[in-house]
């Protein structure tokens, strides 16, 4: 899935989540490709899952699937 880090950052951000914003502000690409970045991603402390239960609950996908 692709997504972009400023929409990412703004559901961190909406959550509350300001450290996690904070490292994926500095370590991530503008465009995150999840399973190229998955290994980034990870390090943030944002693994798949957790990840895409958060976009589905900002209303990113309309489904948990890849």
């Amino acid at each position: 899935m692709e997504l972009q880090k400023k929409r990412l950052l703004e559901i961190l951000r909406t959550e509350g989540d300001h450290s996690t914003a904070d490292a994926v502000e500095n370590g991530l690409p503008d465009d995150i490709d999840t399973d190229r970045d998955a290994d980034a991603l990870s390090g943030v402390g944002l693994d798949r899952t957790p990840l895409m239960a958060k976009l589905a609950a900002a209303g990113f996908g309309t489904s948990l699937s890849p």
